[in-house]
């Protein structure tokens, strides 16, 4: 089962012919997962095809409009196709007021309950597969940075031993892949490590919303599979990128070779960049396995085949 990854939108604080607003679409299974939510997002969304009535939780990074105006057309759009759904909406402190102003401003009935749950750092969401962990970013107001992380998954189950141990095939061996111990009818008990290979690491996808590099984000992009990183500006306005809580190509780099990530992504790009040749050979002098992101770009984390 692969997580797709979905780019909405990936410019930086305005839109421009070839990019929308922040917004990357994540799914998994059956569910969708959002981090932020720029202007026009819905609009990406059907383009993409990634569906309104979906389990759903939207993650936004902080309340800069270019990361949160995207939820009211969202909102909108959902009660117009009937959903039903309760939509989850996680952020900073002031999501919660700005989504009841929403609600008691704009002339639409919803059709769907919403959940709005202000967070700050730690585990902000725990689902029985996954987990999403955030911290904060070193942005010019309260930010946060989200980690996408998987549970540990069983080992693979030996089919060869569990028939050699007397288990019979069917609803044993399946108790046996989901960790139960099972009483064999001669009353010998068998244990899932008995039949099970080794515990498989799960996957990790971290997104940084607008941020300087910082310590915390480092931590937080160890071993990712994937980091969606912003660099809004390249390395020869360094100093800018600094003053606007931005970072470059060179230091997003830099944060996912120290954090031994295996892919990187650059989001969030100015206006300014017609084309990102520069800015893409700037972080290829210190990371090789990175791309700039492009609205629709897809990119699918398959599941690891270790035994």
């Amino acid at each position: 089962m692969a997580i797709r990854v979905v780019f909405l939108g990936t410019a930086g604080s305005i839109p421009t012919t070839r990019r929308a607003l922040p917004a990357i679409a994540v799914r998994r299974e059956d569910e969708l997962i959002i981090f932020d939510c720029g202007e026009g997002a819905q609009r990406q969304m059907i383009r993409a095809r990634v569906g309104f009535h979906k389990k759903t939780k939207i993650f936004i990074t902080h309340m800069h409009g270019d990361h949160v105006l995207g939820l009211p057309g969202v909102m909108q759009t959902m009660s117009l196709l009937n959903r039903e759904k309760e939509l989850e909406v996680f952020g900073p402190i002031g999501v919660k007021a700005f989504v009841e102003a929403i609600e008691r401003t704009v002339q639409f009935a919803l059709t769907f309950p919403i959940k709005v749950n202000e967070i700050r750092e730690g585990i902000v969401c725990e689902e029985k597969e996954y987990r999403v962990q955030a911290v904060c970013a070193d942005h010019v107001i309260s930010a946060l940075a989200y980690a996408l992380i998987e549970k540990p998954r069983p080992g693979r189950f030996n089919e060869e031993k569990a028939v050699n141990l007397g288990v019979p095939k069917g609803p044993l061996w399946s108790k046996l892949q989901h960790g139960g111990n099972v009483k064999l009818s001669n009353g010998k008990i068998i244990r899932p490590d008995d039949v099970l290979g080794k515990q498989r690491s799960g996957r990790k996808l971290v997104y940084t919303g607008d941020t300087r590099p910082s310590k915390a984000l480092l931590e937080l992009s160890k071993n990712a599979d994937l980091l969606i990183h912003e660099a809004t500006l390249g390395d020869e306005l360094k100093e800018r990128a600094f003053e606007d809580g931005h970072s470059t190509p060179s230091q997003a780099a830099k944060t996912a070779k120290s954090a031994r990530a295996k892919r990187l992504i650059l989001t969030h790009i100015s206006a300014r960049y017609g084309t990102t040749d520069s800015l893409l050979k700037q972080a290829k002098k210190t990371f090789r396995n990175v791309e700039i992101a492009e609205d629709f770009m897809r990119i699918d984390l398959p599941l690891d085949n270790d035994i």
